[in-house]
C-alpha cells in the first residue's frame, strides 16, 4: 500500500510540475504558465510580440512583468506612415469573467497604476481597459499575485489587443480612458479612408438602439442589406434579403434610431463590432463619386 501511495504522490507531483511549465504560443502571441514554478517574491519577465493574444496565469504566485511589443503590419499604423507613428501603440486588455488571484497594474516609466483589481466575488463583470504608449515611453503590465491560503481555482487570465496609431474614434468600454472626438461625424476624407481600413464595411438600416448604463455603451441593432467586408462573421442571416448584427458605440454619443440607409464602418474588438464612421449611404456615394472623378480614391468599393 505504501508503494502504491508513493507512486500516486509522484504522479501528482509530476503532473503539477508539468502544469507549472510556462508555454508560449508558436508565434509568441500568448503565454500560459503557473505560479507553482515561481519562487516567493520573484518576478518573471514575459515578452509577447503580436497584435493580439492572451495570457493565462494559473495559481498566481509572485509577480509577472509583461512587455507587449507587436510586430504591426503596415496597415495598422496611421495615415502618417510607419516612420512617424510606429512607436505610438494603443493597447486594450479584457480580463476573463473568472479572473481571480491577481491584480494588473500599468507600469509607465516606473510608476504603477491599478487597472484590474482581484475579483474575489465581484458583482460586476470585468471591463475592458485601454492605454496608450507615446514615443519614448516605457510601458509594461505588472501582474501581482494577491495572497490567499487556497490558490486552487484561481486563474488570472485576459486577452489583449494592440494596434498602431489608432485615431480618437477607437470606441471601447473603459473606466480610465476617454476618447475625445469619438462622437464627431466623419468628414469625407475620413469616411473614404475608413472604407479602406475598417474591419467591417456594411450597408444597412438601424432596427433599434438599446443603452447599457453600467457599461456606458449603446448597442445598435442593424439590418444589413449588403456586406462589403467583415473580418469575422458579425452579421448572420436576419431574413431572406438581409442579415442582422450588432454594433457598439459609446453611450455619450447619444445614438438614436432613425430612418434611411447608412454605411457602417468600424473595428472589431474582442469579437465585438465597434462603430467608426457611419454616414448616410447617399452622402457616402456622393463623396465616393466625387473622389473617383477627381482620381483621389484611396481604394475602390464595388457599389454596383
Amino acid at each position: 500500500m505504501r508503494s502504491g501511495a508513493g507512486c500516486s504522490r509522484w504522479i501528482v507531483l509530476l503532473s503539477l510540475l508539468e502544469s507549472a511549465r510556462a508555454t508560449y504560443s508558436e508565434d509568441q502571441c500568448s503565454w500560459r504558465g503557473s505560479g507553482l514554478s515561481q519562487q516567493a517574491g520573484s518576478v518573471e519577465q514575459i515578452a509577447l510580440h503580436c497584435a493580439e493574444g492572451s495570457l493565462d496565469w494559473l495559481y498566481p504566485k509572485g509577480a509577472l512583468r509583461l512587455s507587449l511589443s507587436p510586430r504591426l503590419p503596415s496597415g495598422a499604423v496611421g495615415p502618417g506612415g510607419a516612420g512617424r507613428n510606429s512607436e505610438h501603440i494603443t493597447a486594450c486588455i479584457k480580463p476573463a469573467e473568472t479572473f481571480r488571484g491577481a491584480q494588473i497594474y500599468l507600469e509607465r516609466d516606473g510608476i504603477l497604476e491599478l487597472l484590474v483589481p482581484d475579483r474575489l466575488d465581484g458583482p460586476r463583470p470585468p471591463r475592458v481597459h485601454c492605454f496608450s504608449r507615446q514615443p519614448g515611453e516605457k510601458v509594461a503590465l505588472f501582474l501581482q499575485a494577491t495572497p490567499h491560503q487556497d490558490i486552487s481555482r484561481r486563474i488570472a487570465a485576459f486577452r489583449y489587443e494592440l494596434r498602431g496609431h489608432w485615431n480618437t474614434r477607437l470606441s471601447v468600454d473603459t473606466d480610465t480612458v476617454h476618447y475625445e472626438g469619438a462622437c464627431r461625424p466623419c468628414n469625407d476624407t475620413e469616411v473614404l479612408m475608413a472604407v479602406c481600413t475598417s474591419d467591417f464595411v456594411v450597408r444597412g438600416n438601424i432596427r433599434s438602439v438599446s443603452n447599457d448604463i453600467d457599461l456606458h455603451v449603446s448597442i445598435i441593432r442593424v439590418s444589413a442589406s449588403r456586406i462589403f467586408r467583415q473580418k469575422y462573421a458579425l452579421f448572420s442571416n436576419g431574413g431572406r434579403l438581409s442579415r442582422a448584427g450588432e454594433i457598439r458605440t459609446l453611450l455619450q454619443c447619444g445614438v438614436k434610431p432613425g430612418p434611411g440607409s447608412f454605411l457602417f464602418t468600424g473595428r472589431v474588438h474582442f469579437g465585438e463590432a465597434w462603430l467608426g464612421c457611419a454616414p448616410r449611404f447617399k452622402d457616402f456615394r456622393q463623396a465616393y463619386e466625387d473622389a473617383r472623378d477627381a482620381r483621389e480614391l484611396p481604394c475602390e468599393l464595388a457599389l454596383d
